[in-house]
């Protein structure tokens, strides 16, 4: 499938590793003028930069959980490319906090870092992009969640919570939104080989996990990139507001 971003800027948090680099990879080769936006691995972001092809590319360190950052990542890319056609809300964080393991203090952090980087963050740069993505005509925002909203997430339950959240939030921004022909699509991907999941596949946890797809495997980030890149394109309208299951059938909802 080829896809065409000739002439869009697109933002892509979390977009030096993983799914992220991956997409960010597949947008430059499209055409885009990528930015990503990296936490705290520098290296990595500049790694991945100079992987791009194409030009007018940069990368922005900026906290999810910190308004300031993202408004400060939002206003640099308008000032060096007066636009923002794409955002994809890739960057996310999982950290276990089991409820009868954990204390109270643990517990209420566990939950303030988890939805302020994987719900709040995000809600927070649709607002901040979709100023100008009405003023210009319309944009496309891609969210990535996980089945985790769907199954439950036992160990992680602000996690699971953090992405239903954001389901919820991209199906209701799609119908504000649609008028001003800014287009909001979810991505639910199951476990992926990433830095993220390293640890969680390895060993006889590895093999239970990958077990649960009839295809015996996770899935491999540029499947999920794959699904972003279709999403994010023109003749996708229609679709705004779905949210696109990819685990490789490991877990099926009605």
């Amino acid at each position: 499938m080829k896809f065409n971003f000739e002439n869009q800027v697109a933002l892509v948090t979390g977009g030096s590793r993983g799914i992220g680099k991956e997409i960010s990879q597949m947008l430059a080769e499209a055409g885009a003028k990528v930015v990503i936006n990296y936490r705290s691995n520098k290296t990595a972001a500049d790694e991945t930069l100079a992987q791009l092809a194409g030009d007018g590319h940069f990368a922005v360190k900026a906290d999810m959980g910190n308004p300031a950052d993202l408004k400060t990542l939002v206003d640099q890319i308008i000032s060096t490319h007066g636009r923002i056609d794409v955002l994809i809300n890739n960057a996310g964080i999982f950290e276990a906090h089991p409820i009868l393991e954990t204390n109270f203090d643990d517990w209420q952090t566990a939950w303030q870092n988890i939805l302020n980087i994987n719900l709040v963050g995000p809600s927070n740069l649709i607002h901040l992009c979709s100023q100008h993505m009405a003023k210009q005509g319309g944009g496309r925002v891609v969210n990535v969640s996980s089945r985790g909203a769907f199954r439950g997430e036992p160990d992680c339950p602000a996690y699971g919570a953090s992405k239903a959240g954001m389901n919820a939030m991209g199906q209701s921004l799609a119908k504000k939104l649609a008028p001003q022909n800014i287009f909001v699509h979810t991505v639910a991907p199951g476990f992926v080989e990433t830095e993220m999941a390293k640890e969680a596949l390895k060993g006889e946890n590895g093999v239970a996990l990958r077990s649960q797809s009839p295809l015996n495997r996770v899935a491999k980030p540029e499947e999920v990139a794959r699904t972003v890149m279709f999403l994010a394109s023109a003749g996708t309208e229609f679709l705004t507001g779905c949210i696109v299951d990819v685990n490789g059938a490991s877990y099926l909802r009605s």
